[in-house]
């Protein structure tokens, strides 16, 4: 590992087990403990069939992989193995620590050994009832090949033994968790909690389903298999984006898997069997487990015990600027409106559009869609607006990872109301998230600019941190109407003077802001960079932040996931420091402040700094221009660069160790949420 680069793979590692510190963190509310299990485990399933599967794909090009790469992709594999299994171990000692610590408080996980009569005749009658005629066995046999596994699904491997027989009969059986819950709340007992799981209702009714086979003993071990979820899409002009990209997905279920975890309580002869049908060799990652996988289930967990098990419910607040009942677009001609989820309601947003879908003047609502809620509000607020004969344009992100088939019906859906549909830009994703809202009234035309760090989503605005400005600014408005133009009228390039778009602009743009710092710390004058992101692996921003660092600029960094950036290093990054949080909602804004001589420049963005956002993407940063938003964004980078509660340190170690500055608690997204409370609690302007 270079000493000025981490591999963006081990960084990503070295986030999850943020994770893992929370649900080890005795200070969050018991279930929600859970939960951090199940972010942790739901995380590390998409960095296998993503992050690892690209790994490996690269590692078949021997030695140019580590051109392509800049560091050893095999190398890299065995290191993620090895952090994998040390994590693994602490994982299974955190979920044994909370089950016993569920049970101090009445409320049991109980297996099918376990039961009581009561219990053990309510599990029957539901096996027979909802669970029996869902289970189809795969009879596995030595010489056979195995069925193609449902990726990230789990199963059982089942063993049945005849006494005095040297040949076990061998079968799989996939657990229905995509139709029936994974946990069932059994009849209470003198105010004792019981919770089965799925797996072992089945195993429970076992016996029912190989009733045809003459066995003694029936064993029941699950495992789960993970594949690589990326895929390739051939340049065939004479096919349609959308049928390649449908073809694509039938490969995905098709892809080659990555990664094998298993009961360890697995007899040694079942194992060898699995894994040779399933092709997997030495370097290959085969991880031992406990009796049960799929941990993201439990983000899922019964609603069981007392308020003190969850976090205290956060109630958004109204923004000032806009008021209940009033128009939001007369707000936006007023003045500059940031929002910021979920600490605001997404309602105002939904709210924005359904006004502008029954505005006699408003003729156009042009928006991207990138990941969409399962029961979208924005999507009825769209189709809404075309029935009161608004032209309604729509980008839908065909590479939207995993919501690929969502989007393609969510695309269908729009086309047949009557919506403009545009399926992105071959080659490029857009990522951008961009609303533009038109207006005619007297022959004046009025643009109204919705430009955000996250997705026009309902759902995860409840638990991620993004921002959302709503403006009427020409500077904006006029280039946000150029970005719909250049998907509607063939990719055409613009002249832009304010927002900054990649692939095309972006680096430079960065590149400009950087030495500008440069020059101005040099020169003696103030200078510094801070920057809120996801994700910070490009190798040539990289440098060029250790260049200001060297040159006196003052870096401080709060990026939450990847970053190759390596701290503290003498005469390269002594004056870049950095911090990741981890906390009950998930960091997702990204914003960006350049000292500027002491006129400082702000800006929002749907990119994070990684090759792939800055080259292969449509994203767009925009120019933050109203002072008081300005000026309310440094607060919060303030307030979350004083975190001593849930902020870690990003060092060179990789060590994770939480931040520890003043006596005083400074738990960031309570004091921003307070923060917001406090500034929203203001009149609004007349």
């Amino acid at each position: 590992m270079s000493k000025t680069y981490i591999p963006k793979e081990i960084s990503w590692l070295s986030f999850n087990e943020r994770v893992l510190q929370e649900a080890d963190n005795k200070d969050v509310p018991l279930i929600e403990r859970f939960k951090f299990l199940g972010i942790y485990s739901n995380n590390l399933d998409e960095y296998f069939r993503v992050r690892v599967a690209t790994l490996r794909r690269l590692s078949l090009f021997g030695e140019k992989s580590k051109a392509i790469l800049g560091y050893s992709p095999k190398a890299t594999l065995k290191k993620v193995h090895e952090v994998v299994l040390n994590q693994n171990n602490r994982f299974e000692k955190i979920f044994a620590g909370l089950i016993q610590e569920l049970a101090k408080h009445k409320i049991h996980i109980t297996n099918e050994k376990e039961l009581n009569n009561d219990q053990a005749e309510f599990v029957r009658n539901y096996f027979i009832k909802e669970v029996r005629t869902r289970l189809m066995p795969f009879l596995i046999e030595k010489d056979s090949e195995l069925p193609n596994l449902t990726d990230d699904a789990i199963y059982l491997a089942i063993c049945l033994l005849k006494k005095g027989s040297q040949k076990s009969r061998y079968a799989l059986l996939e657990i229905p968790t995509n139709v029936l819950p994974r946990f069932i709340v059994l009849p209470e007992k003198n105010e004792e909690k019981h919770v089965i799981f799925l797996d072992d209702i089945i195993r429970f009714g076992l016996k029912e389903i190989f009733f045809i086979f003459d066995f003694d003993d029936i064993f029941a071990y699950t495992i789960k298999l993970t594949k690589d979820a990326e895929f390739e899409i051939a340049d065939d002009i004479s096919e349609s984006y959308i049928d390649k990209l449908s073809r694509s997905l039938q490969q995905r279920k098709h892809g080659t898997p990555v990664r094998f975890i298993y009961d360890r309580e697995m007899p040694h002869e079942m194992l060898k069997l699995l894994t040779r049908m399933l092709k997997f060799g030495p370097d290959d990652v085969i991880i031992p487990g406990n009796r049960y996988h799929n941990f993201k289930d439990f983000i899922n967990f019964p609603q069981l015990g007392r308020k003190k098990f969850y976090f205290e419910p956060l109630v958004p607040v109204q923004h000032k600027d806009i008021q209940s009942g009033k128009s939001i677009l007369s707000a936006m001609k007023r003045k500059d409106i940031m929002l910021f989820f979920p600490y605001h309601p997404f309602d105002h947003f939904i709210d924005l559009l359904r006004e502008a879908s029954i505005d006699p003047f408003v003729t156009s609502i042009q928006i991207t869609l990138y990941r969409l809620a399962r029961n979208s509000s924005v999507i009825n607020a769209l189709m809404n607006a075309v029935r009161n004969g608004k032209n309604v344009t729509t980008v839908v992100e065909l590479q939207a990872r995993f919501d690929e088939e969502a989007n393609i019906l969510w695309g269908n859906k729009l086309m047949e109301e009557g919506v403009k549909v545009i399926y992105g830009v071959p080659g490029l994703k857009v990522h951008s998230k961009l609303c533009l809202i038109t207006r005619t009234k007297s022959d004046i035309i009025q643009r109204y600019a919705a430009v955000g760090t996250g997705n026009f989503n309902e759902n995860t605005a409840r638990i991620y941190t993004d921002h959302l400005l709503l403006t009427t600014n020409k500077k904006i408005t006029n280039e946000v109407f150029k970005a719909f133009n250049f998907f509607n009228v063939n990719y055409r390039k613009d002249n832009y003077y304010h927002l900054v778009l990649s692939p095309f602009f972006l680096r430079n743009k960065m590149t400009l802001l950087i030495d500008n710092e440069i020059k101005n710390a040099i020169a003696g004058k103030k200078a510094y960079i801070y920057m809120k992101l996801n994700n910070i692996s490009d190798p040539e921003i990289i440098n060029h932040l250790y260049e200001a660092s060297n040159a006196g600029v003052t870096i401080r960094l709060i990026i939450r996931g990847m970053f190759s950036l390596v701290t503290g290093i003498k005469s390269k990054s002594e004056n870049i420091n950095a911090i990741g949080i981890v906390d009950r909602f998930l960091e997702h804004t990204r914003f960006m402040i350049f000292c500027n001589g002491g006129n400082e420049e702000c800006y929002i963005s749907s990119a994070d700094l990684m090759t792939r956002n800055i080259e292969h993407r449509i994203e767009v940063t925009c120019p933050i221009f109203d002072k008081s938003i300005k000026n309310e964004i440094k607060q919060i980078f303030d307030i979350q660069w004083n975190d001593n509660v849930k902020a870690r340190k990003l060092d060179a170690l990789l060590s994770n160790k939480f931040v520890n500055k003043g006596k005083k608690p400074v738990h960031s997204q309570v004091e921003v949420y307070n923060f917001i409370k406090k500034m929203n609690e203001k009149p609004a302007e007349k």
